[in-house]
């Protein structure tokens, strides 16, 4: 008899190992599987709370299907005391497990209100933008230039609150001296920046920042981000370029980072200026001459005077054989691997094409009749 209740015993536990088993299982399986929120939600956590709290708000929302198997699965991945405080958009079926992931990140808010410090080739501006929950999109509130001796009210309202979000975006093609000025302006920032970076060192991107962050950490940021670009894109890089190091490949992706604004069109720049130093040909580029007259401190807004492109300075490739000596710009991913990686074509010249982009040409005659036309679409332009 006692065997045959310990046979039972054994089988109950058996069967309850089974069953707790199967519902651990379950458990782990709701834990990562989609959630049914059918629209994006803002979820707001307040400093101090814990995750029972936000177990529950996110039950409220109908974020998750079960606040305990949330809080039960926090604990197991040990997030539970990593809970951040701040504002966090919780997109469309959100499982448990990529909720826990945002809410415990960085603490940075991903909703609510942000502010952009956009530093741009030609100026910067400061937005501020507010995020539709329903539609996901931020909507710009207002916008202004960080050089204003006033910034407006709705800036000074959103700096005060304790989860706005704040981030730097750098422009592909702006200047390192661009780039130190502005930072300096940039109220949440601190610390001095005591040397310039290098030209061309900086990768043009978006950078989440916190108040109170050190310049001079962005501008590590900025750079370490620049190094793993163009370390890849070295390493991936098209046989036979006439291209010896890396630093040349930033240097020749500045300048086509400077020639066109068509992204479609890079590689096809990029083209061209492999061609011509292949040929022993000069590369004959504008936007050389410009940063040897402005040293990439200002923006020249006029022509270039034929005094200028036969001007004498490192830069000027009317004038020096080969490449310039150092990047003219900031040049972005895109540029970067255009340079080590161009399309194979006979292309020696490119002009504007009155399109925004450009007209390419093998040979003279092909490109003086591309000229002649853009002459034209100028001449019109101007008479109207």
């Amino acid at each position: 008899m006692w065997r045959h209740i310990a046979s039972n015993a054994i089988t109950l536990l058996i069967v309850g190992a089974f069953l707790l088993g199967g519902v651990i299982l379950w458990g782990q399986n709701q834990y990562v599987s989609e959630g049914p929120l059918e629209e994006p939600v803002c979820l707001r956590v307040e400093p101090g709370s814990n995750v029972t709290r936000v177990s529950r708000a996110l039950e409220e929302e109908g974020a998750v299907s079960s606040g305990t198997i949330f809080r039960l699965g926090m604990d197991y991945a040990d997030k539970a005391s990593q809970l951040k405080a701040g504002s966090f958009l919780v997109p469309a079926g959100s499982s448990m497990a990529e909720i826990a992931d945002i809410i415990t990140r960085s603490g940075a808010s991903t909703c609510g209100t942000e502010v952009v410090y956009r530093i741009g080739v030609t100026r910067s501006t400061v937005q501020v933008r507010e995020l539709d929950p329903v539609t996901s999109r931020f909507e710009e509130k207002t916008s202004f230039e960080p050089s204003s001796d006033e910034p407006p009210s709705s800036y000074v309202e959103v700096r005060e609150r304790a989860d706005t979000r704040y981030r730097v975006a750098l422009a592909e093609g702006v200047t390192s001296w661009h780039v130190v000025n502005a930072l300096a302006q940039i109220d949440v920032l601190e610390g001095t920046i005591d040397e310039m970076p290098a030209e061309g060192s900086l990768a043009p991107d978006s950078y989440d920042v916190q108040v109170g962050d050190a310049r001079p950490d962005l501008i590590a940021r900025m750079t370490a981000a620049q190094e793993a670009i163009l370390t890849e894109a070295w390493q991936n890089r098209a046989e036979g370029l006439p291209i010896e190091t890396p630093e040349e490949a930033l240097i020749l992706a500045s300048i086509i980072e400077k020639e066109t604004g068509v992204p479609d069109e890079r590689r096809q720049v990029a083209s061209v200026f492999i061609n011509r130093l292949n040929r022993g040909m000069r590369l004959q580029t504008d936007p050389t001459v410009i940063y040897g007259i402005t040293n990439g401190q200002n923006i020249l807004d006029r022509g270039l005077r034929q005094s200028e492109l036969r001007g004498e300075t490192p830069w000027n490739t009317y004038v020096i054989d080969g490449l310039p000596p150092t990047p003219i710009a900031n040049p972005g991913r895109a540029s970067i691997e255009a340079a080590l990686n161009p399309d194979d074509t006979s292309y020696v010249f490119f002009v504007a094409d009155g399109t925004g982009g450009h007209a390419f040409a093998e040979t003279l005659e092909e490109h003086n009749e591309n000229v002649r036309r853009w002459r034209e679409i100028e001449a019109q332009r101007n008479s109207d």
